[in-house]
């Protein structure tokens, strides 16, 4: 599975080294394996019987866990091998995929989403996350770090949308009269499990050079110079995950059942289009911000996405909704490695992996509980309102960006 080649065609930036390429490798197995689960989630849990609330309440515990697991690597794993930190969540990845494909009770269902490695969206709000952002950053020299970020997120994306519409298989099987339909959804779980041990195999050959230097008393706690700028980039961060709970890939899919009666397929179909679209344009990422600056080329490309979001939540017909979802995902992540390779430049090396937590876990917290209301209000009204509520607190995250950071630059712009 591990791509030896792709440093041939130049896939990698100068400088590279082999985990780098590894850690590619893993993100690309782990966006498999969301984009699968995301993709038939909310279809699964409807066919199990539960309401658009409960299939809410599911997304919320898996934010949740993701949430309380994350901090707690991000505050205490700097006392162990990230390495290793790797290996066990790889583990707990392979028993979340086994729970899900044999469980029917809903409290049962609750619980292994709370405590286990699901993700619901299309963006990675894992608790793998900090740690492979950490140890990816000291693969590359600075002036790399936001190409190899761009090339981690269109893995990511790419891989994403093809877990997406191999979601699509179970209808296929189902029309084919082989399997009855939930058995069907269910053997996804069990390829979730089994990218798990694909992950993990991986894992196991990331070499020791990633980890950081540690001499004995020299960090005592995991965020300490940069603690201020990490705390303010959380905050304004988590309006952007506010209003992104609303538009998770399980709630977008349970809007397009319900208001156009979307199969299982087209919407795979749909979010392997919209992955592809996030993924490629994710390269253009490091070009605009060479330009106009990592914080600007946040903002610029995220605050369009948004006003497409809402117009998709309008829109009368299947057609046009589509269109819009389409175009947002041209535009909607080109902030992601922009985003990730700015806070990794802001604050120290030792304190990257507590950088990655602390201002990712209020983004898993701010992202709960919309997917409870969103599914509420689907319950009540097929209108697209959490598209529309998504697309207005995220545009108001970029106006909030743009001013409380435009002047806050990384060593590489400061040096121009």
């Amino acid at each position: 599975m591990e791509p030896d080649s792709i440093d041939r065609v130049r896939f990698l930036p100068v400088g590279a080294t082999a985990d780098a390429r590894r850690l590619l490798t893993t993100r690309g197995l782990r966006a498999v394996a969301d984009g699968l689960v995301s993709t038939v989630l909310a279809p699964y849990l409807l066919v199990l019987g539960f309401t658009g609330a409960q299939v809410g309440q599911v997304t919320t515990a898996t934010l949740l866990g993701s949430a309380a697991m994350t901090l707690g690597v991000g505050l205490r794993g700097h006392r162990f091998s990230r390495r290793h930190l790797l290996l066990a969540v790889s583990l707990l990845m392979i028993a979340t995929g086994l729970v899900f494909s044999v469980a029917s009770s809903f409290p049962l269902i609750v619980m292994a989403a709370f405590l286990g490695t699901m993700n619901p969206s299309s963006g990675d709000v894992s608790v793998f996350l900090p740690t492979e952002q950490a140890l990816l950053s000291a693969t590359v020299p600075d002036r790399e770090r936001t190409a190899v970020f761009a090339r981690f997120s269109l893995v990511a994306f790419v891989f994403g949308a093809v877990g997406s519409i191999a979601a699509g298989y179970p209808d296929r099987l189902v029309r084919a009269n082989v399997t009855s339909r939930e058995t069907a959804l269910r053997s996804v779980f069990v390829v979730y499990a089994l990218l798990g041990v694909c992950a993990l195999t991986v894992y196991r050959r990331v070499s020791s050079s990633v980890e950081p230097n540690r001499e004995p008393g020299a960090q005592r706690s995991a965020l300490h110079e940069s603690r201020a700028i990490v705390l303010r980039l959380a905050a304004v961060f988590s309006v952007d995950s506010l209003g992104g709970g609303f538009a998770v890939q399980s709630i977008v899919g349970l809007w397009l059942t319900l208001r156009y009666d979307f199969s299982v397929s087209r919407i795979g179909l749909l979010f392997f289009v919209t992955g592809v679209c996030n993924g490629l344009s994710t390269l253009l990422a490091p070009r605009i911000a060479a330009r106009i600056g990592l914080v600007r080329t946040m903002a610029y490309t995220h605050l369009p996405a948004n006003v497409l979001l809402m117009a998709a939540a309008a829109m009368p017909s299947a057609g046009p909704a589509v269109v819009c979802l389409i175009g947002r995902s041209l535009l909607s992540q080109m902030d992601v490695p922009a985003r990730q390779s700015y806070v990794m430049a802001v604050v120290t090396p030792a304190e990257r992996p507590a950088a990655a937590s602390v201002t990712n876990v209020p983004r898993s917290l701010a992202s709960a509980l919309p997917p409870i209301a969103g599914g509420w209000l689907l319950d009540h009204s097929t209108f697209g309102w959490p598209l529309l509520i998504g697309g207005a607190l995220k545009a108001t995250y970029d106006v909030i960006l743009l001013l409380l950071f435009r002047n806050v630059h990384p060593p590489e712009e400061r040096s121009e």
